[in-house]
C-alpha cells in the first residue's frame, strides 16, 4: 500500500531531512578523496555496488522483498537514464573542480526539481515566492560561474558545468522518484536502481577508464565507503521514504544545510581555499532554496 502523499512535515520528518542534508554535504568532498586512487566511472560503479548490498541488507534485516516490480520497469528504466547521467556528470564534473564548488553545484537541484515538479506534479506547482527564490539561487550560480570566467585555471569552467548539470539531472530524478515510490517501496526503488547501474558503469569504464592507475590507501578506501554506505544507502533510503510521504520541493528547504557543510568539510579535509565569491554564491544559493520552499511549509 501507498503512503500519503504530500503530507506536512513534521518534527520528526524534519529531523531525517535535516541529518541526510548534513551527510550529503560530504558527498562531493568524499568523492575529491576518492578521485585521488580511483578513476571516476570505476568509483561510481564501486560507489553503487556497496550502496546496493547497503540496501539490499536494510531490507532482508527489515523483511521487504525486493521483487514484486511487474508493470514498473519502464519507470524504473526512465529512472536509470537519469541516475545514470547525474552520477557521471558529477564525477567527471568533480574531477576537473574544486570539491568546494562541487558541493554548491550539486546542490543546485532544490529549484530545478521546483521546476520539474511544476510540469511534472500537479500538486507541486510554481508560484511567485518560488520564481523569486529560483532567481536567487540561480544569481549564486552566476556568481560562481564568473569568478570562474576570471580564473587562470580554466578547467574549473568545464568542471562547474558538469556539475551544475548534475544538479539538473538530480532535481528532475527528485520528481521521478516521487512518481515512482507511490507504487513501490523504497527500498525496491533504490536497490533496483543501484543493481541496474552496474553493468552500465562496468562497461563505460572499461571503455574509457581501461589504462587508468589504481591506488588504494586508507583515505580512498573510507572515502569509498562514505559514497557507499552512507550516501548511496542511509541517505539515499531516508530520502526516498521522505519523498513517499512529502512535497518534493518543500523536501529541498532542508538542502540549505548541505553545501556550507560541503564548503566547510572541503576547507578542513582538503585545505581548499574558500574564496568571498564562494561564499556568496553558497549564501546565496542557500537562502534561494529557503524562499522556494517557505511558501506553505
Amino acid at each position: 500500500m501507498s503512503a500519503p502523499a504530500d503530507q506536512p512535515i513534521g518534527l520528526r520528518a524534519g529531523i531525517w531531512a535535516f541529518a541526510a542534508a548534513l551527510l550529503w554535504g560530504g558527498n562531493a568532498v568524499f568523492i575529491k578523496m576518492g578521485l585521488q586512487g580511483m578513476p571516476p566511472i570505476a568509483m561510481a560503479g564501486a560507489r553503487f555496488a556497496i550502496g546496493a548490498l547497503t540496501v539490499g541488507a536494510g531490507a532482508l534485516v527489515a523483511g521487504i522483498s525486493l521483487r514484486g516490480l511487474a508493470g514498473n520497469w519502464r519507470g524504473l528504466g526512465a529512472l536509470q537514464l537519469v541516475f545514470v547521467s547525474q552520477i557521471l556528470l558529477l564525477n567527471v564534473g568533480a574531477w576537473c573542480t574544486t570539491a568546494s564548488r562541487a558541493a554548491v553545484l550539486i546542490n543546485t537541484y532544490p529549484f530545478f526539481t521546483a521546476l520539474f515538479a511544476h510540469f511534472l506534479l500537479p500538486a507541486d506547482r510554481l508560484s511567485p515566492v518560488k520564481v523569486l527564490g529560483l532567481l536567487c539561487a540561480f544569481a549564486g550560480v552566476v556568481l560562481l560561474f564568473a569568478e570562474s570566467l576570471t580564473l587562470l585555471d580554466t578547467t574549473y569552467l568545464l568542471g562547474d558545468a558538469l556539475v551544475l548539470g548534475s544538479g539538473l539531472f538530480l532535481g528532475l530524478r527528485q520528481v521521478v522518484l516521487k512518481r515512482l515510490v507511490r507504487g513501490l517501496h523504497p527500498y525496491q526503488v533504490l536497490f533496483w536502481q543501484a543493481a541496474l547501474s552496474l553493468p552500465i558503469f562496468g562497461v563505460l569504464s572499461l571503455i574509457w577508464e581501461r589504462e587508468a592507475v589504481y591506488h588504494f590507501d586508507l583515505a580512498v578506501i573510507g572515502a569509498l565507503l562514505y559514497q557507499g554506505v552512507v550516501v548511496a544507502g542511509l541517505c539515499f533510503i531516508i530520502w526516498v521514504s521522505l519523498l513517499r510521504r512529502h512535497s518534493a520541493s518543500r523536501l529541498g528547504v532542508y538542502s540549505f544545510a548541505t553545501p556550507p557543510a560541503g564548503v566547510l568539510l572541503s576547507a578542513a579535509l582538503l585545505n581548499e581555499t574558500i574564496s568571498p565569491a564562494l561564499w556568496a554564491s553558497m549564501a546565496l544559493v542557500a537562502v534561494g532554496i529557503a524562499i522556494v520552499n517557505r511558501e506553505g511549509g
